[in-house]
């Protein structure tokens, strides 16, 4: 699939999100600026969540409550080599919260379910991106 713009990425999110009916793992993947965070944004719309959507980049993990139940909880592993209790911390989640998502997850891979959800954010160079589920 062809995403042309921010809000394209956008809409594709939020459909995602109101399409959720269980709890599931999502693993993204995509450089620096690809729009992953942006996905996050939409996703969160169509669960519902009204608060302000933002990268946990810098403080690894940010968790979000759906008004419809459970938590979203986003998680950011791009500037950790070795997770460290942070592993335990995405175990949990894993297990208590309706959605999980996880960028930059190659450090915990092991601890993801076979099951997940990957979605590849590849940025062309005209500007546009691909996504591949």
């Amino acid at each position: 699939m062809k995403i042309s713009s921010e809000q394209e990425m956008l809409q594709f999110g939020k459909q995602f999100g109101e399409a959720i009916a269980d709890s599931m793992v999502i693993e993204l993947i995509g450089d620096v600026g690809a729009g992953k965070t942006t996905f996050v944004r939409g996703l969160a719309q169509g669960l519902g969540i009204k608060e302000p959507i933002t990268s946990p980049s810098f403080t690894i993990s940010k968790t979000y409550a759906i008004p419809s139940g459970g938590t979203l909880t986003h998680y950011d592993f791009y500037r950790l080599s070795d997770p460290g209790l942070m592993s335990d911390d995405l175990q949990e989640s894993i297990t208590n919260s309706k959605i999980v998502i996880a960028e930059w997850a190659d450090s915990v891979a092991n601890i993801l379910p076979k099951n997940r959800t990957t979605i590849h954010i590849k940025y062309n160079d005209e500007g546009s991106r691909e996504i591949i589920l």
